[in-house]
């Protein structure tokens, strides 16, 4: 029997919501004006606009490119070539006419314009006029000069803002892929006790945790953890830093920054203590939760999330903690990271259907205690719902 190629796939969203997705961008981009635009992406982190388009990721460093014309299917352009067939294959696409595969490498730079060969060919064949692009920050440097030195006759627009306005509202097929991804997270954390205990290291419990994540229909994990004897911050640590052995009486703090099934993200973390934990990391737990609630009170349709910022801010200095002038909040989908970004420059508005991961910190003066509280709200027209089930408090595992 021959093989069902599709059964490839673990997780796809549907063709309706696919074509949901390109009625709304086609729309924007009449009311724009735009004849076409490009998308490009290399990984799934900060990779959403590929996904959004195609449901399909880039994935390490290899950029994929997807050119979007108003009025017919879109193009892609992918690293690869003959004689084998430009990916992805045949049926796992839609929406796609055209495949070109080029062996282009960001590490071999003389095969950078490739890619930006072929855009600049499907401009000209189009004789577009008014050319978006998306994402700038996520495009290759070399790629978005060749196009412009090359099109010398065509008005390029930043056409981030539209594809961000609607890409930050979520469908109800969406939202019940992120409740999934939430329900994946909390699972792993009712899990985290039977992994944290005195003698292993932080990069042992990490591995253990990302087998379950993997198990439960994840695809990719940013697992960041930090462990301190009482007394001191535990802080967060990626995955180069995780070599610190747990002792007993330590604390440990966890944070899942991972996907789930389809590819949307929700983030959570929680902090364990081996023993009873003392009461400045209590009440700094206890600090950052309100910290979170007073923010989801606060956002509703129509309001900027500076507004909520500096509400957040004037509480934390008012309780003795210092400003949070990190990234304190911000939406999620395929991106890990997505707008609205809680951000004094951030001019987009909540939203209902937002997705939004909220994680104010508590952290003294002297930087002694640390505690943070991360959670993930779905605004709806009807207000804000907590998506995470898993106890806000500081979860004691007794030795």
């Amino acid at each position: 029997m021959g093989e069902v190629k599709h059964e490839r796939i673990r997780f796809r969203v549907s063709t309706k919501e696919m074509e949901r997705r390109w009625k709304l961008i086609r729309e924007a981009m009449k009311a724009n004006n735009i004849d076409s635009f490009f998308a490009q992406n290399n990984n799934k982190w900060l990779g959403g606009y590929i996904r959004y388009l195609i449901d399909i990721p880039g994935e390490n460093a290899y950029p994929k490119t997807v050119f979007f014309p108003a009025d017919e299917e879109m193009v892609l352009i992918v690293s690869g070539g003959e004689p084998l067939p430009p990916s992805p294959p045949d049926w796992a696409i839609r929406g796609i006419k055209q495949r070109f595969a080029r062996p282009y490498f960001r590490t071999l730079n003389y095969t950078n314009p490739y890619d930006a060969q072929v855009a600049v060919d499907l401009v000209k064949k189009r004789n577009d006029k008014r050319v978006g692009l998306v994402g700038l920050g996520l495009m290759d440097a070399f790629f978005i000069e060749y196009l412009k030195g090359n099109l010398p006759d065509v008005e390029f627009i930043d056409f981030t803002d539209s594809i961000d306005e609607i890409k930050a509202v979520k469908s109800e097929e969406e939202i019940s892929y992120i409740r999934k991804a939430v329900a994946l997270q909390d699972a792993i954390f009712a899990a985290a006790p039977t992994f944290i205990r005195p003698g292993r290291y932080e990069w042992q419990i990490r591995a253990d945790l990302i087998k379950m994540c993997f198990d439960l229909g994840s695809e990719e994990q940013l697992i960041m953890i930090g462990s301190a004897p009482p007394g001191s911050s535990t802080g967060q640590f990626h995955q180069f830093y995780q070599n610190r052995q747990i002792k007993e009486g330590d604390q440990v703090l966890i944070m899942l920054e991972v996907n789930g099934p389809a590819g949307f993200y929700a983030e959570i973390a929680r902090t364990w203590s081996l023993g009873e934990p003392p009461k400045e990391l209590v009440d700094a737990f206890e600090f950052a939760k309100e910290a979170q609630k007073l923010a989801a009170s606060m956002i509703k349709p129509g309001v900027l999330p500076k507004t909520v910022l500096d509400a957040i801010n004037d509480f934390a200095v008012s309780k003795g903690y210092l400003p949070d002038k990190r990234l304190v909040a911000h939406g999620q989908g395929y991106d890990l990271v997505e707008r609205p970004g809680f951000n004094p420059e951030e001019k987009m508005t909540f939203k209902p259907n937002m997705n939004l991961a909220i994680h104010p910190i508590a952290l003294t003066p002297d930087r002694k205690t640390y505690a943070f509280c991360c959670d993930n709200y779905l605004l709806t027209a009807d207000g804000i719902e907590r998506l995470h089930k898993t106890p806000q408090e500081i979860i004691v595992i007794d030795i």
